[in-house]
């Protein structure tokens, strides 16, 4: 689907933890306009995790990704 993956099996981790905890905070903790940014942020998080590709990662040139993975 896209040229390369970019993100390894520690970051794939880290942003569905992250963007998990932030919906849940959106739901539960937040009001108003934050909450839409918190679930914008949180659905990124998951997204790319789950593709394994970061758009910012590729446009910097950075990778998370060992080889192995």
């Amino acid at each position: 689907m896209f040229k390369s993956a970019n993100i390894g099996k520690i970051d794939r981790i880290l942003r569905i933890v992250a963007g998990v905890a932030l919906a849940l905070y959106a739901v539960y903790g937040l009001a108003s306009a934050w909450q839409w940014v918190a679930f914008a942020v949180a659905t990124i998080l998951i997204l790319t995790a789950l593709v394994r590709f970061c758009p910012a990662y590729a446009l910097f040139g950075a990778s998370t990704r060992d080889g192995r993975n």
